[in-house]
């Protein structure tokens, strides 16, 4: 690695206009959206707020209700504006970390390739043009301005990814040991974010080892990253264990996805790409197209991927890009090994199931639609060759969404498709709710359909839940808040709110309650509220 005088500070204009942009579209959209009830259509969404409402809002409040499973950090910053009982029935605070994420994200993908591809120590023209081709392709998918308006995680992790790599790039680049630390923070907090980022730790440590080899002066910044990559999965796998007796809790636990798949095998759903590496990847890569394009647009991004690795391998300097396809290979082993199927609408068993995954590949997409824009006019050695290129470039990628925009994007329809029943039952048990006196103590399994008690506005501090026991007691917690309500719902309860197949339901089948409503939703469980206490 050559080290390269740093550049002089100031000159970053392009990011703040960047930034700029992105805010603009950020909160344009979140306006559409919020106005259109479309923030908290995505069950997991829901959960992610109310896992973050849980920790200050809990008959057990405290750190013990981030759970395990979902890694912590999303919830994380979510609290200060789910706080906020406006912000969290509404799904603003789960929105407000999405939106920022998407906005760094932005400015990460522009500074990505314009240092990248920069020869100099200032951007030549060539590398600010393939910046921007970057930044205007990441920013206008359609899909990603969809989700970053919603409390999920894939728009976070992917800002980190890019951060990660932007550090890491100028590491490799300028033999930078701040650079390093840099990427270590940002890898750090990916792997508390998504599985993705244990991923992505594993290979940046593996590249950097391979570096360092070769300059031994890079030990020390080396070591504080290894420190840096591990902390994240050593802290949950010890989290896991101290809390739950089990450091692989979250793998092999009653509510990970292998339990999750189990359940749904025996209820007869399938996955397509089980114990099959080729179409798992064919899954993914289809996934990640139908976030881009719909129809025979897709192949366009199939050529903008060749061309882009075809640059990289022009021009060998930048295959720090590269690792932008890291997702690849990490949801190609997630869903073949890993429990985790993803279904298409346009393939068998025609449905909706984790397609928003396919968004984790839209760096690389971008950078790739950029960095066919930088082969070409260097291939086309003639006057305004870069400008006839970039502006081809941004017509067929505006060509391409359009087809997203006219069809609604993909991560849209999964969302509004997967909702419909569940937003219609939750929004029914809310409307009763509303109508029970103030102060009311529920019993209520939260899983599921904690929903209900968002819309209605009632504190989780009101509702005895399955989050609250103690989770070290294995087997079982006789004397834990949840199994003694769960055992004597009219001691410590005025109303239970059972779902058909829940806990609740199973428990307070023989108690001899008092039903008051019972509420039906097609293609959901039957809702029945009871009366556990007389006189309320």
């Amino acid at each position: 690695m050559k080290r390269r005088e740093q550049r002089e500070p100031g000159y970053d204009h392009e990011s703040l206009l960047a930034g700029q942009i992105a805010a603009c579209i950020s909160i344009l959209s979140f306006l559409y959206y919020l106005r259109n009830d479309a923030l908290l259509m995505y069950g997991d969404a829901v959960a992610h707020m109310n896992i973050a409402r849980r920790v200050i809002d809990s008959m057990t409040p405290g750190p013990l209700q981030l759970g395990t499973v979902w890694l912590p950090l999303p919830h994380i910053l979510m609290i200060p504006f789910v706080a906020s009982k406006w912000m969290w029935q509404t799904g603003i605070g789960g929105s407000v970390p999405s939106m920022i994420a998407y906005v760094l994200s932005v400015v990460g993908i522009l500074r990505l390739v314009r240092d990248t591809l920069s020869r100099e120590t200032a951007p030549d023209y060539a590398a600010r043009t393939a910046g921007w081709i970057a930044a205007l392709t990441f920013t206008a998918n359609p899909n990603l301005i969809y989700l970053q308006t919603t409390a999920m995680t894939e728009p976070l992790c992917v800002a980190l990814l890019v951060w990660s790599l932007v550090y890491f790039s100028e590491f490799v680049r300028n033999a930078s040991g701040t650079a390093l630390t840099r990427c270590g923070l940002c890898v750090l907090a990916a792997c508390l974010t998504r599985y993705d980022g244990w991923f992505l730790s594993a290979v940046l440590c593996s590249v950097s080892l391979m570096l360092a080899v070769r300059n031994r002066s890079l030990f020390r910044p080396l070591l504080r990253f290894l420190l840096l990559a591990v902390a994240g999965p050593l802290l949950w796998l010890g989290y896991n264990w101290i809390i739950y007796q089990n450091p692989l809790e979250f793998a092999n636990g009653a509510y990970s996805a292998k339990a999750i798949q189990a359940r749904t095998m025996q209820a007869g759903a399938i996955n397509p790409a089980q114990h099959s590496l080729h179409t798992a990847a064919t899954f993914f890569l289809k996934a990640a197209k139908m976030s881009a394009a719909e129809g025979n647009w897709q192949n366009l991004w199939v050529f903008f991927a060749i061309c882009g690795i075809a640059a990289i391998a022009f021009e060998r300097r930048l295959w720090p890009l590269l690792l932008l396809w890291s997702p690849l290979p990490f949801y190609t082993l997630s869903l073949a090994y890993g429990d985790v199927p993803i279904y298409l609408p346009v393939w068998w068993p025609f449905s909706y199931y984790n397609v928003r995954f396919g968004i984790e590949l839209l760096p690389a997409f971008a950078v790739s639609a950029a960095l066919t824009t930088y082969l070409f006019a260097k291939l086309w050695q003639k006057p305004h060759s870069r400008p006839a290129a970039a502006f081809t470039a941004l017509v067929l990628v505006a060509g391409s969404y359009y087809t997203v925009w006219r069809a609604q994007p993909i991560t849209y329809r999964e969302a509004f498709i997967n909702s419909r029943g569940r937003i219609a039952l939750e929004a029914d048990v809310a409307g009763t709710l509303m109508l029970l006196p103030d102060g009311t103590t529920y019993l209520m399994y939260l899983g599921d359909h904690v929903g209900a008690m968002q819309r209605a506005g009632i504190p989780l501090s009101h509702v005895i839940h399955e989050g609250n026991h103690r989770t070290w007691k294995k087997p079982s917690d006789p004397e834990g808040l949840w199994e003694r309500a769960l055992a004597d719902p009219a001691r410590y309860a005025d109303f239970v709110i059972a779902f058909a197949g829940d806990p609740v339901s199973t428990a307070v089948r023989d108690k001899g309650l008092q039903t008051i409503m019972v509420i039906h939703s097609t293609g959901q469980p039957e809702a029945t509220i009871y009366r556990a206490r007389v006189g309320r």
